[in-house]
């Protein structure tokens, strides 16, 4: 649900900002209303500096320095120190690759004199080099050429000509030989050791940087509250605005009178565009970061978390629709729960949900567990393979969908009365009255509850008042022959609409009947590669296939588990539902 907030109107002198902003920051309850861009040089410089140490930190974390390297603390700005140390641990870097590269295109060529072969040079037999892809090279070349193979492998022919040579793939000649360059590459792996130290060394004061971090993002957060300000009476009074759950008034109002601060508290409208901060229990939380992928609700509107927690659970169970994929979501979630962390819970909670709907459709690893003998007493609660005739799954998705979209639409309706009054609504009324209502009616009268005579009663019922409010009353305010030309607009583009709301519930039919026939194949397969069972090593095959198999299966279906239910909720129900994300996120003034 979205908390109700209170308004703080705050007026002081413009000396006491600063206590009253240090004062609330403390107190990490009210939201000022200030920008979150860097709004001049100070600020811009506070990013700058923010962003620096946060480079620091990763380039610190991801230098690759070998386990047991002794770490040599330095003393001074650690800043400084970091910075110093990153940029020669990358130049380093760089150059030992670049050695080692060298180093290992000398050593083909072996040892050596570099002063003879400028002596051939000067007497008129000149040595050249060459390196030939091994296609290219021909070895008839050694009848015409004083040619020599000096290397060859996969990547290629090595060579050098005495004399005359117009052969191809020449290249300068090695100043030195490889003994100089390993001398080289000894002592700068050695300095190199040294500078592996001092980033380990520097490593061990990351706290430090992680601190001052902190201690500049308070003070962003603080400065871009102070600019904030609105100035009046020629700069001698300053007004502030903030915003607050109205749970929160007691402790709130409490400091401010303490702190002596003039202020003006109101409920919030929502003209004034308050911050929406959202209040669920512990399930429905886990799927607050879904709602805020779409965007917060306006302040007048509805929370969807609840409804997405439930739905994006069903649909994520639905087109992942196995057991054993469950129970292996279950394990990650505790076995990574640190590495997870806030997601851990969720993932934990989607693995139980397709836990019970996979083994509701009987599935266990792709596997038919309705077959086997020992869930005969419970055969009675799997999903039956047909309903009405049609296979069981998709119709139970095309139900779900429409008590999805029923639901949707509901809410639109609850809402539209509560903002713009009952009269006003009434073609929102007429809708879903024919929607809802004429699905409500066709379950009865499928299930036998009511009778042909009551079905045809109440279908003329809902269909004469859904007419009312869709094409006469749709808008009290104009006249019955626009009414009818808008409702008339209204029922095209809303009977091909939800149509083809409908059909998209289908998607999860269909991704859940795509993943159990991969992992269904992926298990014929190793079961061919099986076969009898006899032979052991076909047994590491088997087990290799299986594995590979469902960890694919299971990374794709995962993959398609999370991106659809999210388009049915963010498409399907929140246009059913007629669901505005144009609130922003709470965000209090704190340390």
């Amino acid at each position: 649900m979205i908390e109700k907030m209170t308004r703080y109107s705050f007026i002081l002198l413009n000396a006491q900002v600063d206590a009253l902003l240090e004062r609330l920051q403390e107190l990490g309850l009210v939201d000022i209303t200030r920008s979150t861009k860097a709004l001049d040089d100070t600020s811009r410089q506070m990013v700058a500096d923010i962003e620096l140490i946060n480079g620091l930190i990763q380039g610190l974390k991801k230098a690759k320095v070998p386990e047991g390297t002794q770490a040599e603390h330095m003393d001074g700005d650690i800043v400084r120190l970091a910075g110093g140390m990153i940029m020669r641990y990358s130049d380093d870097t760089v150059e030992l690759q670049n050695l080692r590269k060298e180093l290992e295109e000398k050593r083909i060529w072996g040892k050596f004199d570099t002063e003879l072969l400028q002596k051939l040079s000067d007497a008129g037999a000149p040595v050249h080099f060459h390196k030939l892809p091994n296609k290219k090279f021909k070895p008839e070349w050694s009848e015409e050429y004083a040619l020599s193979v000096i290397h060859q492998d996969k990547s290629g022919t090595w060579f050098v000509v005495a004399g005359e040579d117009s052969l191809p793939g020449a290249i300068p000649t090695p100043d030195t030989d490889a003994s100089h360059l390993e001398k080289t590459l000894q002592e700068k792996e050695q300095h190199f050791q040294k500078v592996l130290s001092r980033i380990a060394g520097a490593r061990e004061r990351i706290p430090e940087l992680e601190q001052k971090k902190t201690e500049l993002c308070s003070k962003l957060d603080l400065y871009l509250a102070e600019v904030a300000a609105v100035p009046a009476a020629e700069n001698t009074i300053v007004t502030l605005v903030g915003y607050a759950p109205v749970e929160d008034d007691s402790a709130i109002c409490a400091a401010l009178d303490a702190a002596d601060v003039f202020y003006i508290k109101e409920d919030a409208a929502l003209d004034d565009d308050p911050p929406i901060k959202l209040k669920n229990n512990r399930f429905v939380k886990m799927f607050e970061l879904l709602t805020d992928m779409y965007g917060r609700p306006a302040y007048n509107g509805f929370d969807p978390t609840p409804f997405i927690a439930i739905f994006f659970m069903l649909f994520f169970a639905f087109c992942m629709g196995d057991a054993g994929y469950g129970l292996l979501l279950i394990a990650l979630g505790f076995g990574l729960k640190k590495a997870l962390g806030d997601i851990s819970p969720l993932v934990i909670t989607l693995g139980v949900a397709t836990t019970v709907i996979g083994f509701l459709f009987h599935t266990f690893f792709s596997m038919d567990i309705a077959q086997w003998q020992v869930f005969e007493p419970v055969k009675g609660i799997f999903l039956p393979s047909k309903i009405m005739g049609y296979d069981g799954t998709m119709v139970l998705s095309l139900i779900v969908g429409i008590v999805h979209l029923s639901l949707a639409m509901i809410i639109k309706t609850i809402m539209a009365t509560k903002q713009k009054g009952f009269v006003n609504s009434l073609g929102t009324w007429g809708w879903t009255l024919l929607v809802v209502g004429g699905a409500a009616i066709g379950t009865f009268a499928l299930l036998g509850v009511i009778d042909k005579g009551v079905t045809k009663i109440a279908i003329i019922t809902v269909g004469v008042l859904s007419a009312l409010g869709i094409f006469i009353l749709n808008d009290p305010h104009r006249n019955v022959f626009a009414n009818i030309g808008s409702g008339l607009w209204e029922t095209y583009n809303g009977i091909t609409g939800l149509l083809g709301d409908v059909l998209s519930y289908l998607r999860l039919y269909a991704l859940g009947l795509a993943g159990s026939m991969l992992g269904k194949a992926f298990n014929d397969i190793g079961l061919m590669v099986l076969g009898d069972g006899r032979n052991i090593a076909m047994w590491v095959f088997f087990i290799i296939i299986i594995l590979l198999g469902h960890t694919l299966n299971i990374a794709m279906a995962a993959l398609g588990a999370f991106v659809h239910p999210l388009r049915l909720n963010f498409l399907e129900f929140f246009k059913n539902s007629g669901y505005d994300a144009a609130g922003r996120i709470f965000n209090p003034l704190k340390k």
